[in-house]
């Protein structure tokens, strides 16, 4: 008898014990029946321990990355794909057989693909609140899908806008705010972004990358001025099929 081969696959990240992908992945494998592949946590202090993952876990076939390692992670990968390499940031890397590495962004599909339902007409611009990796793949996301973007950041940038300078015009002239930053992030659910929720309106979408909890304050905040609100769960969902997709996918 054949052995089956074991496949194992990870998330590279730091302080990860909520990874939404560890849960995702090990029901995803028993509802498809592959007892012979397994997801773990690669939980690190630096991104420095990165190529020690690689060479002592044996069969290791694709990992994700997260928070904070998306941007820090490029330098230890041997290729990158089109995608990540305009974004310039990885939440998705294939090990080939020879063990080489290659840098995927399936962040900005799982965007684009979970708020393309919610515009209207009138989503013609949007303001991305953070300034990491994930903003770059939403930024990117946005430009496929020709919404015009700008960053807000704490400390602004002659490109971006600061939070004390989000005022009632520029709420009217930006329709869709989204929250790239982990701000309320589980167990720290009372946090949020410094705004003038206020200025929410029933034109207004809110989106928050963050998942846990379901509805962050960022979200009920704007819900309570009128604003469609999506949280960031079915993103996650779509990128880790992506993700699938790209490890799955028959080596040339």
């Amino acid at each position: 008898m054949k052995k089956v081969k074991k496949r194992k696959f990870g998330l590279v990240g730091k302080n990860i014990s909520y990874s939404f992908s560890k849960k995702y992945f090990t029901e995803k494998f028993e509802n498809l029946g592959l007892n012979n592949h397994s997801y773990v946590n690669f939980d690190i202090a630096t991104i420095e321990a990165f190529p020690t993952i690689l060479s002592e876990t044996k069969n290791l076939k694709g990992m994700n990355v997260t928070i904070p390692y998306k941007e820090a992670v490029i330098p230890f990968l041997g290729k990158l794909s089109k995608n990540a390499a305009v974004i310039g940031a990885v939440n998705t890397i294939r090990i080939t057989k020879k063990g080489e590495t290659k840098g995927y962004n399936t962040d900005f599909y799982g965007f684009k693909k979970a708020l393309k339902p919610m515009l209207k007409k009138h989503h013609q611009k949007a303001l991305i609140l953070g300034t990491g990796g994930a903003s770059k793949a939403v930024a990117y996301a946005l430009q496929k899908l020709k919404i015009e973007y700008d960053f807000v950041s704490r400390n602004a940038t002659e490109c971006e806008y600061s939070y004390s300078e989000l005022n009632d015009t520029l709420f009217n002239e930006y329709q869709i705010i989204i929250n790239t930053t982990p701000l309320g992030t589980f167990p720290n659910i009372q946090d949020c972004p410094e705004l003038d929720y206020s200025l929410f309106t029933d034109k207004h979408i809110a989106f928050d990358l963050v998942y846990n909890p379901e509805e962050t304050e960022f979200l009920k905040r704007a819900r309570s001025h009128g604003a469609k609100i999506k949280n960031g769960y079915e993103m996650l969902v779509f990128q880790a099929e992506k993700a699938w997709e790209i490890w799955t996918e028959k080596q040339k």
